[in-house]
């Protein structure tokens, strides 16, 4: 799908222009426990004249064809840059019980992000303790990497997808 910048972009967002709209496609994962598994991941970048952008990302179970029948998890939040254009800061909450504050670099179509914190809640799913992400465009599409750490497991890959824009 052809890709457009609004002509009202905040300008401190166009060096995450080519990440706006809604992407989906399959994820992969691997946990101690857990072995490895598969999933649908829909990601949606938004704006609204600020000069941040709106992030949600939701994953589920999908069926043999790949429609969705159950939603697995959730996270919400905002990708903001930094006056310098090439430095990010991410602010996103889940509701498993955990919000998270990332920093991270930009590099054309391509973002890295390490956790700076993790708060957890007192029921908090999983003592998750950080992490790091990459976010890229390949070919046109969204590649997702999430490696996380526990208190029990340090720090490994997690969770992967390729995505396809589709608005």
């Amino acid at each position: 799908m052809a890709f457009q910048i609004p002509d009202d972009l905040n300008p401190a967002l166009f060096p995450l222009a080519w990440m706006i709209g809604r992407w989906r496609g399959n994820g992969h994962g691997t946990w101690p426990g857990h072995g490895e598994f598969e999933y649908g991941v829909q990601i949606d970048f938004e704006t609204n004249g600020g000069p941040y952008l709106h992030y949600v990302c939701q994953t589920y179970k999908v069926d043999a064809k790949g429609t969705p029948v159950e939603p697995i998890s959730m996270e919400t939040g905002f990708w903001r840059p930094s006056e310098d254009k090439k430095h990010l800061e991410v602010v996103l909450t889940a509701p498993e019980g955990w919000s998270e504050v990332w920093t991270g670099t930009i590099d054309g179509a391509r973002i890295d992000l390490v956790t700076d914190a993790v708060m957890r809640t007192e029921s908090a799913e999983v003592e998750y303790t950080g992490g790091s992400r990459l976010y890229g465009q390949v070919e046109g599409d969204l590649l997702w990497t999430f490696d996380r750490a526990t208190t029990n497991h340090k720090l490994q890959p997690y969770l992967w997808a390729r995505m396809q824009r589709v608005a």
